[in-house]
């Protein structure tokens, strides 16, 4: 997974796996889906990022099973 947020435009995509994206769907206006052929999620596009996703603060953690 790869995380990049592009400050110029307030930005945010995550990239949950590298794959062809086959369709971008449109969730709401400011937030976008990549599927694959199969409809495998590859990433999500946020606009307006620092209010919609709390940019800049980020954590990230894994759980041991």
């Amino acid at each position: 997974m790869k995380i990049k947020y592009f400050q110029d435009t307030d930005t945010l995509y995550i990239e949950f796996r590298t794959a062809e994206v086959a369709e971008t769907k449109d969730l709401d206006e400011n937030t976008l889906l990549d599927v694959d052929r199969e409809g495998n999620v590859c990433g999500i596009t946020i606009e307006h990022a620092r209010d919609r996703a709390d940019i800049p603060h980020f954590s990230y953690e894994q759980i041991a099973v």
